[in-house]
């Protein structure tokens, strides 16, 4: 099933602002908090929906991808195995945006008392980034790619906790468990309350004292793994997707990071890229200018035949539709130009060049001046 356009499950324009676009997904999300519907599972489909559109729109750089290229910029495209929000779970979501109505999403409002907002940090994991180099071939398609990373994982012999088997980490006395601790100040103003970071336990809420040899109390350790990537058809050089979730774990639980996708393109041997459309230049002999013929021009599928007519002129397009490379967004497919040609030969036996001199006196070969300007008009053309 297509995805809803970003902008309109949050109900602002293409236009908006970032403070628009807060406000916006502050709107949306108070509307369908779990807290206000409790048991509506399409409120929290709503509330998942809106989390994604604010997580893309509210980053200028995942934004004008998404601008450009649609859902598959931000790794929306169907089956597209993994890419953009669309897997966020609401630990995700309560992590990522926590601090969208001043720090506690949770119990907003007078909505019940949700345990998110408790003020302890919840730890995200740094995104990796990837090189994927595709051939013409490949983008025509799509592709699924295998690719090794060697990223941070959560340690398997602690659960990612940190603490040696058998061991429990202790509340933290300073913040008692909060993460956070409070200050009051005496101001001219009166007394001025500020919370930061608990310095004790780094925001944790708990201590560890017995750490797991394995990942020396991080909770998470180096190792290779494969990753499967469902590259969408119609990708271009430039272009970044991401893999939610796939990149490196974070220390000691929470929430991982991204794996960030750069598209590389392979240089086609005898084909240019110009957006979807195809270029190739076709080199023609002067009996197949004159004549005519059919000759075979490559594609991104293997050659087809191209009927050339008698009388072709240099710089004539033939245009093949439908042969060039789909949009990633899916609104339709480019065409293959093919770049007419000729080529002059320069050096000439005795009989060829009198063969030539008796064709230049033939009246049929000179061009009459109608020829003469549509030629030099289309000459001209090419370089306006």
């Amino acid at each position: 099933m297509s995805k809803r356009d970003f902008y309109e499950i949050l109900g602002v324009s293409k236009s908006a602002t970032a403070d628009e676009i807060k406000k916006a997904y502050r709107k949306k999300a108070i509307e369908f908090h779990p807290d206000k519907n409790p048991g509506d599972k399409q409120a929290e489909e709503n509330f998942k929906e809106a989390a994604e559109a604010y997580e893309v729109l509210s980053d200028p750089q995942k934004r004008q991808r998404y601008d450009q290229f649609g859902h598959a910029g931000v790794g929306g495209a169907a089956g597209g195995g993994g890419f953009g929000g669309g897997g966020m779970s609401m630990d995700d979501i309560f992590s990522h945006f926590g601090d969208i109505f001043g720090g506690h999403f949770g119990g907003f409002g007078g909505f019940g008392g949700s345990q998110r907002g408790s003020g302890q940090r919840v730890r995200r994991g740094s995104d990796l980034r990837v090189k994927v180099k595709l051939t013409l071939a490949e983008i025509a398609t799509g592709v699924e790619k295998k690719i090794k990373v060697k990223k941070y994982v959560s340690c398997s012999h602690c659960n990612g906790s940190g603490s040696a088997h058998g061991s429990q980490p202790v509340t933290c006395t300073t913040c008692h468990g909060s993460g956070r601790v409070t200050r009051v100040q005496q101001t001219i103003l009166g007394q001025m309350q500020t919370a930061s970071e608990c310095p004790t336990c780094g925001g944790d809420g708990k201590i560890i004292k017995d750490k797991c040899p394995h990942c020396a109390g991080e909770g998470i350790v180096r190792e290779d793994e494969v990753i499967t990537i469902n590259i969408p058809a119609g990708v271009m050089e430039g272009m970044q997707l991401s893999m939610s979730g796939k990149g490196n774990a974070a220390r000691r639980g929470g929430v991982n990071g991204d794996l960030l996708v750069l598209v590389e393109e392979e240089a086609h041997p005898e084909l240019i890229r110009d957006e979807n459309d195809l270029i190739y230049n076709l080199l023609l002999t002067v009996p197949m200018a004159v004549l005519g013929g059919s000759v075979e021009v490559p594609t991104v599928d293997g050659k087809v035949k191209v009927t050339i007519n008698p009388g072709t002129q240099p710089g004539k397009v033939l245009r093949l539709r439908g042969k060039g490379l789909p949009s990633v967004n899916r609104y339709g497919t480019g065409d293959l130009l093919v770049n007419v040609g000729v080529y002059i030969p320069e050096n000439l036996n005795k009989e060829e060049k009198a063969v030539i001199e008796k064709l230049g006196k033939s009246e049929n070969v000179k061009p009459n001046s109608a020829a003469s300007r549509d030629f030099f008009s289309r000459f001209r053309n090419m370089f306006e």
